[in-house]
């Protein structure tokens, strides 16, 4: 795995992210439909799709794409794959129709159920996050790239800063309430942050937060490609009984509930577990 194959999914994640503009900027609005599932799906959604599919077929040839706006083979098919890109062509499209600008474009490089290359790309901050296992984790904002590392819990405390936990701004409330109980009786103060998207994710791995706890169902392609910056930055992404979490390994692409943290060292599961 090399940077010059990360530097072409970032351009390519950027192309998507400025079709996505061209539409949430528009004056005329957009249309909205609904998926079977009953979740929104937006023009927005599918122009990212139609440029992220065939970009990306191009630059691997021979290695599937799985993308949120395809259909989904099934596991006969595709538990045969070794090696797949997974997309979310517009993470966050509740937040694009709210307009408050947290929704990202997701691209991630599987290989053997392991997030191996991540890229998230935020269009309305043009904001980069990347990541490839066992190199490194970059942020690109403002035209200038940096590493970006997990930071520890013993780093903030001896800052005298709180604890910062990000949580989503529509699921899992009630569960992560109790779990924020818990965590302020071992660690003292704990402040949240609300966020949407998989950019609660990228506030780990950048030490910008300490844990994203996620009580709700959420799929595959929704995680994979922050989960590739987490690891890369030091973090770990794991499941509520604290294995890491895996990808393509049964016919729904449902992930379980999981805990992503960036200090590794700490007993997550002395303090968590049920």
């Amino acid at each position: 795995m090399d940077k010059e194959l990360l530097s072409q999914v970032v351009s390519i994640s950027r192309d998507a992210g400025e079709a996505i503009l061209e539409v949430y900027n528009r004056a005329a609005g957009y249309e909205i439909d609904a998926k079977a599932d009953d979740s929104p799906v937006t023009e927005a959604d599918l122009a990212a799709h139609a440029i992220l599919n065939p970009a990306l077929a191009k630059l691997l040839p021979g290695v599937p794409v799985l993308s949120e706006e395809s259909t989904l083979p099934p596991f006969s098919e595709r538990g045969q794959w070794n090696k797949y890109w997974i997309i979310d062509p517009l993470d966050g499209t509740k937040e694009f129709i709210k307009r408050n600008g947290e929704f990202t474009v997701n691209v991630a490089l599987i290989e053997n159920g392991e997030p191996v290359l991540g890229v998230v790309y935020v269009p309305v901050l043009d904001i980069t996050y990347s990541g490839i296992k066992g190199q490194g984790a970059w942020k690109i904002a403002d035209g200038a790239e940096s590493e970006i590392k997990v930071r520890t819990l013993a780093e903030q405390q001896a800052s005298g800063n709180p604890i910062e936990v990000v949580a989503s701004r529509s699921h899992g409330a009630e569960a992560v309430e109790a779990m924020l109980n818990k965590l302020t009786d071992a660690l003292g103060p704990v402040e949240t942050k609300n966020m949407g998207s998989s950019l609660k994710l990228c506030l780990v791995a950048e030490g910008q937060a300490d844990l994203y706890p996620r009580l709700a169902l959420t799929s595959e392609w929704d995680t994979a490609a922050a989960q590739a910056v987490v690891e890369a930055a030091g973090g770990k992404v794991m499941d509520i009984d604290f294995n890491v979490l895996r990808y393509n390994t049964k016919e729904d692409i449902l992930n379980p509930f999981f805990y992503v943290v960036g200090d590794t060292e700490y007993d997550w599961k002395a303090l968590l577990g049920s």
